[in-house]
């Protein structure tokens, strides 16, 4: 990690809300940001967020998610989130988030990474699957 990884660090993503990110369930008038792809999105600002900040052969991997989704997000509309790092301690980095459409808030929550060695994670996985009959 760089010296440069610290609270304060705050990135923003847009996201246009597409036919694959709403929920079928209730049919086409009611299409609206599933749950689940919101979280996929906010992981996704997150890492690109700390990717800047981590040396070669690191990346990062979620480890928690607490999110309050406030508001239902039309098929078409476009969602502004804004992670920001709240805490940074040794490999373990805490997230703030907040979401907004074109019309109003749609989520608050926190979300929380950790650093990893690509290699180091690599061999764990490889000695997982080999325990469990997968390698």
């Amino acid at each position: 990690m760089k010296s440069t990884l610290q609270a304060g660090l705050t990135r923003q993503a847009k996201i246009q809300v597409d036919r694959e990110r709403t929920i079928d369930f209730m049919g086409e008038k009611a299409r609206v940001y599933a749950t689940p792809m919101l979280v996929r999105d906010i992981e996704i600002a997150c890492r690109e967020l700390l990717l800047g900040h981590l040396d070669p052969g690191e990346d990062s991997v979620g480890t928690r998610v607490e999110l309050d989704h406030l508001a239902a997000t039309l098929l078409g509309m476009k969602v502004e989130l804004k992670v920001s790092i709240a805490e940074v301690k040794g490999r373990a980095v805490s997230f703030d988030v907040t979401g907004r459409d074109d019309v109003e808030p749609i989520c608050r929550g926190r979300h929380q990474r950790f650093v990893v060695d690509l290699k180091t994670t690599e061999a764990r996985l490889a000695a997982k699957a080999s325990k469990a009959g997968l390698g």
